[in-house]
């Protein structure tokens, strides 16, 4: 059951606000992505608090030119949990579950803007993601997702960029467990994790959004799978029996196709069509800004960027990305045709798609 107490980073367990309790890797985080209606620019934000640890982060990264430019925030949180400023990097909330308002304050860097994030519906509750290593809890959350529209501008490098009509896009909040800042220093004895294959499918369509993800073991088994469609203030349909097949890019584990056959006549098909965002852009996997770490006492704030080619699929900094993509739906006799995102994490084998080895190409 999702409230708009489930908005704000107060979150203590994987449960919604009325439960609490305590573990070294919770954290309560904000994500959002946006882009233009002809995909040629794309932007992600996050805030991430960690209150076992005692830190609070953002980033804010946009691909245009075909470079994705980046900007990381880092401070000590103190405790407190409803300061959603770090560094330039602030949110508000404008309305609980609704509206979601973003800034981005003249900095030293390239970036800034502002904008507001406007759900097209209200947000989905993903079944609760609960992995275990051994004995040893890894992943315990919740998570809901929200499409939406945004509007507002933006500037990188001074060039301002005004955002309005057909700019779209998702965002989401998750808040429980996974491994955050610095590695334990007492791995499980069965070893960290050296498979995970993640998948996930936000669309926007002119009525409707469409969620499909999925998080497979080695044999292609789902250990966590979702697909629904929800229209603009409609109700939401679920499909308990989605399946996917994937075409691939050659000599890489990147997606150079996606079709998903929901059941019940409705089928997806996806196909990369604009920028790849490299997720390390907002911390993902980052050696230096992952989630969680600490930079000292002082709030830290700093710049990069990747090009096309450092964002290629041998950079470790691009193993996990968010591709833009064309999607059609067809549900019986109807073709929808919108725009989304898909993104992809793939690590260790996969039977059923033919990934085999810790990082071997795709077959």
């Amino acid at each position: 059951m999702l409230t708009k107490g489930d908005e704000y980073p107060l979150h203590q367990t994987s449960e919604p606000v009325a439960f609490a309790g305590t573990d070294r890797n919770f954290y309560d985080r904000y994500f959002f992505n946006g882009y233009s209606a002809d995909g040629s620019l794309f932007f992600a934000a996050a805030m991430g608090f960690y209150p076992q640890l005692g830190i609070v982060d953002a980033s804010f990264s946009v691909v245009a030119g075909g470079v994705q430019h980046i900007l990381h925030a880092s401070r000590r949180s103190d405790g407190e949990r409803l300061d959603l400023i770090v560094g330039p990097i602030t949110l508000t909330i404008d309305a609980p579950l609704e509206r979601i308002a973003l800034t981005i304050a003249a900095n030293d860097g390239l970036l800034a803007g502002e904008l507001l994030f406007s759900g097209r519906h209200f947000p989905i509750e993903e079944p609760r993601f609960v992995r275990r290593n051994g004995t040893r809890m890894f992943m315990d959350y919740t998570r809901m997702t929200q499409n939406g529209r945004w509007s507002g501008w933006l500037s990188v490098g001074g060039e301002r960029i005004d955002i309005g009509a057909g700019w779209t896009g998702t965002r989401d909040r998750s808040w429980g467990i996974r491994p955050v800042g610095a590695a334990e220093s007492q791995p499980p004895p069965e070893g960290n994790f050296n498979q995970f294959f993640w998948l996930w499918t936000p669309c926007n369509f002119a009525d409707r959004s469409l969620f499909f993800h999925s998080n497979d073991d080695g044999e292609g088994h789902p250990w966590n799978r979702r697909a629904v469609i929800v229209g603009d203030s409609g109700p939401e349909r679920h499909f308990d029996r989605a399946t996917f097949a994937p075409e691939w890019q050659a000599g890489t584990r990147r997606l150079a196709r996606l079709d998903v056959d929901l059941g019940s006549g409705c089928t997806l098909a996806l196909v990369p069509s604009g920028p790849v965002f490299a997720m390390s852009g907002l911390g993902y996997t980052h050696p230096i800004w992952g989630h969680g770490f600490d930079h000292g006492p002082h709030p830290v704030v700093a710049h990069d960027a990747l090009t096309d080619e450092e964002r290629s699929w041998a950079n470790p900094l691009a193993m996990h990305i968010q591709a833009l993509v064309t999607a059609e739906l067809t549900d019986g006799d109807s073709v929808h045709r919108g725009v989304g995102v898909l993104e992809q994490l793939f690590v260790g084998p996969h039977a059923p798609t033919g990934l085999s080895g810790l990082m071997d190409p795709a077959r």
